[in-house]
């Protein structure tokens, strides 16, 4: 058996996914990475918890640090990050800017093409340059 989270494969090959299905898978897996590296820090009140995930999590948090990881990014991520930009959700935003909205549902389309791409150890990569590892 495969080690992972993948109980329930796509009924497509990654690259043929939709970026917002991507960005939708993608936004759960940053979230939950981002809770899982939290938690192997020292202080784990929850308000504390709460407060700094919302500092990875944000739509300016993940635009900035989109642009962070742009210039390591491979051709084949550039291209996944700009379907996901270019890709139109039929919602706007409620709390954030437009632009970073688009970056934001752009980095997690990468996040989600990486998972379903069983790309683990790509996104151990971002990831750790997220939180400064």
């Amino acid at each position: 058996m495969e080690e992972g989270l993948w109980f329930h494969a796509p009924n497509k090959p990654v690259h043929l996914m939709n970026p917002i299905v991507l960005a939708y898978i993608g936004d759960a897996v940053f979230e939950m990475m981002v809770r899982q590296y939290l938690i192997s820090q020292s202080n784990h009140k929850l308000h504390h918890l709460h407060r700094q995930a919302t500092q990875f999590v944000s739509a300016k948090a993940q635009r900035i640090l989109l642009e962070k990881w742009q210039p390591i990014l491979t051709e084949e991520e550039a291209d996944i990050v700009r379907r996901g930009r270019n890709a139109k959700s039929g919602t706007s935003p409620k709390n954030a800017d437009p632009a970073d909205y688009q970056q934001a549902t752009a980095l997690e389309c990468l996040i989600g093409y990486l998972y379903y791409g069983k790309q683990v150890g790509r996104l151990r990569e971002l990831m750790a340059l997220a939180f400064d590892e």
